[in-house]
């Protein structure tokens, strides 16, 4: 099964069991790059997909508890390179792996470069929330030789032409942000948002995530049935931050019957 395979077919088993798949976001090195390993490990040990955060100086798309995590691990010296030296060097971890970078970065390290380093460090997607569709042919291209996902993201005010342009683009799963704005806020759940979110899911050949402001089990139970799983980010980021137990925390995300993808 080719790497952006698995990313499908881990959210797919997650919602043949009854629950929506979790996904869930960590920054890399943060709060302390000492414990990367540690830190991901615990959270694949709980989630059914882990998104990993390369630290970039601008993360428009990222709210105050990213935001901070991110100048956080670029302090302490994490970057692109190091995030790939440390996933080589480790064990792997069952789930399937994405980086969420920003273009800067990606470009920086070289694309001609980026696919192959990843497929070697066990890197099955990518999400890069400033490059919009249009321009991402060079980097499709280069991921699509080592059969490596790109997912593109939806929103709310996504028109509907171009929604069906992105779900048709997108790999691994489509990413449906359910509110405009940036991460970590609250989000209730509104009958309209539920409306989009099953639209996207008519459209989509690949399963759709809903993420920004998942951070409880009464909002997974709201999404059940409308998506094919959730991201968990900001909320994740502060359990790591208060040196709390990852993968506990996102089990308790998931009715008491189903605890954890078995391993």
């Amino acid at each position: 099964m080719s790497g952006r395979d698995t990313i499908s077919a881990a959210i797919r088993s997650a919602v043949a069991q009854g629950e929506p798949a979790l996904v869930a976001f960590m920054t890399a090195g943060y709060p302390g790059r000492e414990k990367f390993r540690e830190h991901l490990q615990a959270v694949a040990a709980g989630a059914d997909v882990v998104e990993i955060g390369v630290p970039f100086t601008d993360p428009m798309a990222d709210g105050v508890t990213i935001q901070r995590s991110s100048h956080a691990a670029l302090a302490q010296g994490v970057s692109l390179r190091w995030i790939f030296s440390e996933l080589e060097a480790m064990q792997r971890v069952e789930a399937p792996l994405l980086l969420m970078s920003y273009l800067n970065p990606l470009l920086a390290f070289g694309i001609a470069r980026l696919a192959d380093t990843a497929a070697r460090a066990g890197v099955s997607g990518f999400i890069v929330p400033d490059l919009p569709l249009d321009e991402s042919a060079e980097l499709q291209a280069a991921l699509d030789a080592r059969q490596i996902a790109l997912v593109q993201m939806v929103t709310p005010v996504t028109k509907p032409e171009r929604m069906q342009q992105l779900c048709a683009g997108s790999q691994g799963f489509v990413y449906a942000v359910t509110m405009t704005g940036t991460t970590g806020k609250n989000v209730a759940v509104p009958a309209e948002v539920i409306g989009y979110l099953d639209r996207v899911r008519e459209l989509a050949a690949v399963p759709v995530c809903a993420g920004f402001g998942i951070r409880s089990r009464e909002q997974v139970e709201l999404l059940k049935g409308h998506v094919d799983g959730v991201v968990v980010g900001s909320a994740l980021v502060e359990v790591l931050e208060r040196g709390e137990n990852a993968t506990e925390w996102l089990r308790q995300l998931r009715t008491p019957r189903v605890t954890a993808r078995a391993r």
